[in-house]
């Protein structure tokens, strides 16, 4: 098995961190290459950040390629990374409107306690407003989706590649916490929009990669019961 298909999600998707790759308590970290241009979503907690950008360099990109930086919610183990991505790279940071506040400044809602870490807030560049919007990196077209639950601001991603819906949806899983600002009845009508997509791989934030729509279909709705 070569470094490239042992990472490779999909035509043009990687994945570049996550507890089995990067360690530290890494969120699940997928680039995609958007060919002129490179796409991070997500960031990881922070503390392996060079070995993420040594795993892009092995695979035959160049990290500071990345363009463009996704955070999909303001907890630690996404957003930790966030600052030195943006240092080493000089990318455009992308975050919902309604995660804003901890992503800039810090506190406890980003959870960085409970990873006995310290959180180097991150200016974001562009910031989503409403339900959705389209982004184009390189010759993708990014649609970035608010799915409130988990977080107030949390996001979902879709692109399309070779004829397939890949839909990234980090912490459809949960886990829900009140103090760290997620509601429940909030995201089961998020995951009913994700339902919508009938999308054909599901990239998540912590279990990996899900492949086929009655698979993807299968994972969410399996949530929606058990948090029923």
């Amino acid at each position: 098995m070569t470094s490239e298909s042992r990472y490779q999600v999909c035509e043009r998707v990687y994945a570049v961190g996550g507890d089995d790759i990067t360690g530290g308590g890494d969120c699940c970290i997928y680039l995609v290459d958007c060919n002129s241009e490179l796409l991070l979503i997500d960031a990881g907690v922070g503390r392996n950040t060079g070995r993420m950008m040594d795993l892009i360099g092995s695979l035959g990109f160049n990290p500071v390629s990345i363009s463009t930086l996704i955070l999909t919610h303001a907890h630690i183990d996404h957003i930790g990374g966030a600052k030195e991505v943006r240092d080493r790279t000089g990318c455009v940071v992308i975050a919902h409107r309604m995660d804003l506040d901890p992503i800039e400044n810090g506190g406890s809602v980003t959870g960085s306690d409970l990873y006995g870490v310290r959180y180097d807030p991150v200016k974001v560049d562009r910031v989503i407003e409403g339900r959705s919007e389209t982004f184009r990196c390189g010759d993708l077209d990014l649609l970035c989706i608010h799915t409130p639950g988990h977080t107030p601001g949390s996001i979902s991603i879709l692109i399309e590649v070779e004829g397939e819906k890949v839909l990234f949806g980090q912490d459809i899983h949960g886990p829900f916490f009140p103090e760290l600002g997620s509601d429940l009845s909030l995201w089961r009508s998020s995951m009913h929009r994700l339902l919508e997509l009938e999308a054909d791989i599901l990239c998540e934030g912590h279990f990996g990669v899900y492949y086929g729509k009655e698979e993807v279909r299968r994972y969410i709705e399996g949530y929606l019961t058990y948090y029923s």
